[in-house]
């Protein structure tokens, strides 16, 4: 359970890193958290500017992470954050928003890449994410410090207008991304100073002020310490995820050997090094329905590791019956399969039960374990994230037989 600090608390918090900070009681905006804790950035939207102009002392980027359509996501093992623009509905120019996102990420990163002095005049991003509580659903979580780029992207990939497509009408939205830095706690006295106009003060983080002298970023990278992942976890955490990933379900339930084709090709999204050299038959498959091999080296002077890949099409947790859940049993298949020097891939739109997890884990064997919920992520990651859009990938590339 995260650190709370209540919404009496809120103007005089230092801001820790993962706590989150409580809307008022009942759930109205005027009891909404971020504007009591960062008075004058306004209780709406992604983007909240402090500063007139087009100079701003301070910015906030808060996302729900529930929108299927702009799915912004933080890697914790890495502080790498990709953010979507404002600007969301087809209409308007790309720069053309109402609040101003778009020119503010514009802005950022064109002074990220001028001269060195340009750095200094980047606002801090400050990155919150909603989470309610059983007090608040108005309550936010701090998740970082956060500066434009990322360490070794270059200026052609870390801001790009990407082409969206609603209604049968185009327009253009940026991809930003951003790292979190390696700071644990970003104190009240500094963002006071940030107000002031003095964000390179005494009480300034040191990962920043290195950052805008040197431009050598230091990301928060956290080490998983959970290698067992709950049932909770290998389940989608939205509405939307979980009505997708009940399309995939539906849709192969019937047609085991065609959902082996569909999830060679999610763990070939997942990761583009990936080679799937064939899907097996059935009757000869010897316990693998799919086997490739894993580019470790340059691509003109490649190494390889082969896979094995178990796809199991098993009822996932989307209802009271429960999930059919993937046991030691077909584990033990998978494993039983690996030669010297390989590793098995297991793609299931159910979960892996915890006993196959754990002696996987414990035992070290070599085995990526892709459930329901990554399924889905990886379909929005990618773009397909209406049902609709899922529905014609489906019937377009996986019919079944």
């Amino acid at each position: 359970m995260p650190r709370i600090i209540p919404y009496s608390a809120l103007p005089n918090a230092d801001l820790f890193v993962d706590a989150v900070y409580e809307g008022d009681a009942g759930g109205q905006l005027v009891g909404e958290a971020l504007s009591r804790l960062l008075p004058g950035i306004g209780n709406r939207g992604g983007f909240r500017a402090a500063g007139r102009g087009e100079r701003k002392s301070l910015v906030i980027l808060y996302t729900s992470g529930e929108d299927p359509d702009w799915p912004d996501n933080l890697d914790t093992s890495t502080g790498k954050f990709s953010y979507f623009g404002d600007n969301k509905s087809p209409g308007h120019e790309l720069h053309d928003t109402r609040r101003g996102g778009n020119m503010i990420l514009r802005r950022a990163f064109d002074n990220l890449h001028g001269t060195p002095p340009d750095r200094a005049s980047i606002p801090p991003f400050l990155v919150f994410q909603k989470y309610a509580t059983p007090i608040s659903s108005r309550s936010v979580q701090f998740k970082g410090l956060a500066i434009p780029g990322f360490p070794g992207l270059t200026s052609n990939a870390d801001l790009v207008a990407v082409w969206k497509t609603t209604e049968g009408k185009r327009f253009q939205n940026y991809q930003a991304v951003f790292t979190v830095l390696d700071v644990a706690v970003v104190p009240r006295a500094w963002l006071a100073d940030v107000a002031a106009g003095s964000p390179m003060s005494a009480n300034a983080p040191g990962t920043w002020t290195e950052w805008v002298r040197t431009g050598r970023s230091r990301p928060l990278c956290a080490e998983s310490t959970t290698v067992i992942r709950s049932q909770e976890a290998q389940t989608p955490e939205t509405d939307a995820k979980k009505s997708i990933l009940g399309i995939v379900y539906s849709h192969f339930e019937n047609s085991p050997h065609s959902f082996e084709f569909f999830a060679a090709r999610i763990f070939q999204m997942h990761d583009q090094r990936a080679i799937v050299d064939e899907i097996t038959r059935g009757s000869v498959d010897g316990g693998r329905d799919a086997v490739g091999r894993y580019l470790l080296g340059l691509s003109d002077d490649p190494v390889y590791a082969e896979f094995s890949l178990e796809a199991k099409c098993y009822r996932p947790p989307l209802d009271d019956r429960g999930p059919n859940t993937v046991g030691i049993r077909e584990v033990s298949r998978l494993i039983s399969r690996i030669r010297h020097r390989q590793f098995g891939v297991l793609v299931t739109t159910s979960v892996i039960a915890r006993q196959a997890y754990e002696e996987v884990r414990e035992d070290r064997h070599p085995i990526i374990f892709l459930s329901g919920k990554d399924i889905a992520d990886i379909l929005v990651t990618h773009g397909y994230n209406t049902l609709d859009s899922v529905r014609a990938f489906l019937h377009t590339e996986f019919p079944l037989e």
